[in-house]
């Protein structure tokens, strides 16, 4: 059944609202993918805080064309399903796209934009290994730590080594004495 044209209205304006949230974003051709498997990668999806969208091609290019995701314009070709990654992580999308390409050979990505360029194709495996910001944050503080330990641990050899010092003097003038 055709879409209205208020239905259509309302999908354009949805899809140009996510877009603008959004920090990042993939495009693949999901043809030849069952639909279990694309069940199961929208669950992921919602898990990983990543938004789905499967539209006509014509109604997308309306939606990015005022948007940071213009760049997707010439990849919109066919079944297009769009990734956004709309959480705090801006590789969330392009974790969630490569691991599906991974176990279903079908599915394949378009493009990658990170902003408003467009990506090659080979840094998706790249920006999907790049850790979370969490991750980089907590990597970040044991870089910062690992010095303050380092200091501490000499700071607590020099009374160590004068105990010892001091023990092993105590028990040399102990045998003199003997």
């Amino acid at each position: 059944m055709p879409m209205r044209i208020d239905d259509k209205k309302v999908a354009v304006e949805e899809l140009q609202d996510v877009a603008n949230k959004a920090i990042s974003a993939v495009a693949a051709d999901y043809h030849g993918t069952s639909v279990s498997e694309l069940t199961t990668l929208r669950k992921e999806a919602r898990e990983s805080e990543v938004h789905l969208k499967v539209i006509r091609n014509t109604l997308a290019k309306k939606a990015l064309s005022d948007t940071k995701f213009s760049c997707f314009e010439d990849l919109l070709v066919g079944p297009t399903m769009l990734a956004f990654s709309i959480g705090d992580d801006p590789t969330s999308a392009a974790k969630l796209v490569n691991n599906f390409t991974k176990v279903n050979k079908n599915f394949t990505v378009k493009g990658i934009s990170l902003g408003d360029t467009l990506l090659e194709l080979s840094k998706l495996s790249a920006l999907a290994n790049m850790p979370s910001r969490e991750q980089a944050l907590s990597q970040l503080a044991g870089l910062l730590n690992a010095p303050l330990n380092q200091f501490v641990s000499i700071l607590n050899q020099v009374p160590s080594t004068l105990v010892r010092t001091l023990q092993a003097i105590k028990e040399q003038k102990e045998q003199a004495e003997s």
